[in-house]
């Protein structure tokens, strides 16, 4: 199982991780596959205000991580 994390930069999206992310916000739910997991992170920023808070610079990063608790999981 994999669980979307969205990362709020102002950096470029390749240097963008988790340490200097303005915000880090893990999604609660868990999707079985990569394509799920970005398709139901999109989806839920679409439905919050984070999208209309955001500023000129801020860019948005999502990463699909093995969920805790999964047997594979970290």
């Amino acid at each position: 199982m994999l669980a979307a994390v969205v990362l709020i930069c102002s950096v470029t999206l390749q240097d963008c991780t988790p340490e200097n992310a303005t915000a880090v916000i893990r999604l609660p739910t868990e999707t079985g596959g990569p394509a799920e997991c970005l398709l139901h992170a999109q989806e839920a920023l679409a439905h919050t205000s984070i999208s209309t808070a955001l500023g000129t610079d801020d860019r948005v990063k999502i990463t699909c991580v093995r969920a805790s608790g999964h047997p594979r999981g970290r």
